[in-house]
């Protein structure tokens, strides 16, 4: 897909904010998002041991925390002049889960491109398919009550 001029003004946004953010090892990219009414949203990772945010989760909540509605476009960007990063697998399933038509700009620095986040993630799994309906009243135990010989069971509820 073709970049537009927006996308490449959203590659200079994460840019700039890993030159300006990212000077340590708790920070080391910073993602920039890009609302359907243009408003753009920036964010860096914040790294722990415990596998703390990535920037694109923390992209989206600067996003959430201003009100934004719809995303429409997704960048992440390296510290130390890496330039455009591809986001992780699990940003890739939030950013499907949330964002399904949003598109990710992703590719070497001469051949960047902003792609369908499906393109991503073929033949995944769409955690809204998988839920189930839960029917109302009481509930069926998850395993059957063993029945021990010589044991009298209690009464069910």
């Amino acid at each position: 897909m073709i970049m537009r001029d927006t996308d490449r003004a959203l590659v200079q946004a994460a840019t700039a904010v890993a030159k300006l953010r990212c000077r340590s090892d708790n920070h080391t990219v910073a993602a920039a998002v890009r609302s359907t009414d243009g408003r753009v949203f920036s964010g860096v990772n914040v790294y722990h041991f415990t596998g703390g945010p990535c920037a694109e989760v923390v992209a989206i909540g600067a996003a959430a925390t201003q009100g934004a509605g719809e995303l429409e476009t997704i960048v992440a960007v390296g510290d130390r002049g890496r330039g455009v990063i591809p986001p992780c697998g699990r940003c890739r399933q939030v950013l499907l889960d949330y964002f399904p038509s949003i598109k990710v700009i992703v590719g070497p620095p001469d051949g960047l491109r902003a792609v369908p986040v499906t393109d991503l993630l073929p033949e995944t799994y769409v955690w809204s398919d998988q839920q189930v309906e839960v029917p109302a009243g009481p509930r069926a135990p998850l395993w059957p009550t063993p029945v021990v010989p010589g044991v009298r069971q209690a009464a069910e509820d």
